[in-house]
């Protein structure tokens, strides 16, 4: 498993120096703006830094909406990007798939930056299935997400001190809706009651946000998307939902949704019907022009979904 892990890493660290080396040598040109180029690789990621940068720089998602991080493979584009930024934003909890050690690797010669790097160590939860990895959803405790926000804000303060101040002004707001979001959709979980605030979904992404909102997730892959489900996680669940009754289980818009159509039926001949409720943004925020395409709408909608669902 290392050898894989370690082979996977030197392939793409010798694809991005390929790829670097061909960018330079056929002189393209970098982007014609005055503005500090910053890449970062979620739509989350991008949603903190709009929201404390605003225009002041030029800003590449590298992910788009429902793009899902943890089997994402560089594109060249990508590689063209990264060559030309001046900042790039991480999650660094290995979230990206392989490309969390390249960004590492990049630090000597580039401004990357993993946005979970001064959140407490003790509040970030361990995954059950590999005692060396960290879970990387930290997003879905607003709280925790305000550790990101903090130290996005210094860099971009460091990097652009002209705007020091008014990245500074952008961070407060940003924080104090944060906390208001946190605080109202707590009350709205904290209306179902104890024993049907169970949350099952296609992949354990919602471990933090279970922690925050006083809630039970279950899960049928682990923290990465790579994983897969077996036949005995599956019948293991599917008995759970139909002794418990749960009545609503859900997808999510980055993660297919056949494993959970797979429990549905499972369920049912059993001869109970749980359904499905409304999708859950939880790798990525939605289209750009939707209310989910920003962090607190998509935070509020998975909470409307999730309350919806679990007082049927």
């Amino acid at each position: 498993m290392q050898f894989k892990h370690l082979a996977v890493t030197l392939s793409l660290i010798f694809i991005f120096t390929v790829a670097l080396f061909w960018i330079f040598v056929t002189d393209k040109a970098p982007k014609n703006s005055s503005k500090p180029l910053v890449v970062c690789t979620t739509t989350i990621i991008g949603d903190a830094i709009k929201q404390i940068a605003g225009d002041t720089v030029d800003l590449e998602v590298l992910m788009g909406p429902g793009v899902d991080p943890h089997l994402y493979k560089p594109i060249e584009q990508d590689v063209y990007k990264i060559s030309q930024a001046h900042i790039i934003f991480y999650n660094g909890l290995h979230l990206e798939a392989r490309m969390g050690d390249l960004f590492a690797k990049m630090a000597t010669i580039k401004k990357t930056v993993a946005v979970c790097q001064d959140m407490p160590q003790h509040l970030l939860i361990k995954s059950t299935e590999h005692a060396e990895f960290t879970d990387p959803h930290v997003w879905f405790d607003p709280r925790l997400w305000s550790c990101a926000v903090e130290t996005i804000t210094c860099v971009l303060q460091e990097n652009n001190p002209e705007h020091h101040d008014f990245y500074e002004q952008n961070k407060k707001d940003f924080l104090e809706k944060l906390n208001t979001i946190y605080l109202s959709t707590r009350a709205a979980i904290a209306k179902i009651p104890q024993e049907r605030r169970i949350l099952i979904t296609g992949h354990d992404a919602f471990s933090y946000f279970a922690k925050a909102y006083d809630c039970e997730v279950i899960s049928l892959q682990g923290i990465s998307t790579a994983s897969e489900a077996g036949t005995k996680d599956v019948q293991h669940l599917i008995q759970f939902i139909y002794l418990h009754a749960i009545p609503t289980i859900f997808v999510e818009t980055s993660v297919p949704s056949r494993n959970i159509q797979a429990l549905q039926q499972g369920v049912s001949a059993l001869g109970f019907d749980v359904h499905i409720g409304d999708e859950l943004y939880s790798d990525a925020l939605g289209p750009v022009d939707s209310p989910q395409g920003t962090y607190l709408g998509m935070l509020q909608s998975n909470v409307n979904a999730i309350v919806k669902g679990l007082l049927q």
